[in-house]
């Protein structure tokens, strides 16, 4: 029975050690001039500056908030909130206010990226397959769509999977596709259904296959001249 008691209290004490810090903070993202990080934390969206001091909470109430992402001037933020039923995306200026609804579909929809003007949305969603399109119309295989910061028509831009964009000035991006459901998060996986990272040029309308490997390559991220980009990959074990 000591032994029990003993045991029980390590674990309440490790416990209380465990939930004092902030836990659970996701999507982060790094403001264009770098002076200030975007998250989610608990279903709000929040911004901190990057040298580190008190975060400023951008959105309340019971809703889930989540995948900020910053305007290229970083005076707004585009996030995905289920505030009136779908999961549909919102912005909101940097430094707070009211958020503004840009999409109204039944589908979830996620932002990935703004335009290199600013002037669009890019957002990941299953809403229609073109007709011309040999793939599967299933849950896992969506498509990149955008919609004007004021507001309006959204239209698609591709018929594939494209997530976790980074944006070229020239409207050019990398993408990371998504070719199954199987489990992203899958450890050491190899094999046909692992994901790469692929540019899709503006101008030509070419894709290229920038990391062709059995294996997981992920999240694309470019510098700052745009001449290297830079991912995450299992190719090291």
């Amino acid at each position: 029975m000591k032994t029990t008691i003993i045991t029980l209290g390590l674990l309440m004490t490790a416990g209380a050690s465990w939930a004092a810090g902030p836990m659970w903070v996701r999507d982060a993202k790094v403001s264009p001039d770098g002076n200030r990080i975007a998250f989610s934390y608990k279903g709000d969206i929040y911004t901190v500056p990057y040298a580190g001091g008190d975060a400023l909470r951008l959105t309340t109430g019971e809703a889930y908030e989540s995948s900020p992402i910053w305007s290229p001037d970083g005076s707004s933020l585009a996030f995905a909130s289920d505030r009136n039923g779908g999961k549909d995306i919102f912005l909101i200026p940097s430094s707070g206010g009211v958020p503004r609804r840009l999409t109204f579909n039944s589908a979830a929809e996620t932002p990935e990226a703004f335009s290199p003007d600013g002037k669009e949305v890019l957002f990941s969603a299953v809403i229609q397959d073109p007709a011309s399109s040999a793939a599967a119309p299933v849950r896992s295989q969506g498509e990149l769509y955008s919609v004007p910061v004021e507001g309006g028509r959204i239209r698609q831009v591709l018929a594939t999977p494209a997530v976790n964009i980074a944006m070229r000035p020239d409207g050019s991006f990398l993408y990371e596709d998504v070719k199954g459901s199987e489990d992203k998060w899958r450890k050491h996986h190899t094999s046909s259904v692992t994901r790469d990272i692929w540019m899709h040029d503006a101008k030509s309308g070419r894709y290229v296959n920038l990391t062709s490997r059995a294996g997981e390559d992920r999240r694309p991220a470019l510098s700052q001249s745009g001449d290297v980009f830079y991912f995450l990959s299992e190719r090291n074990g």
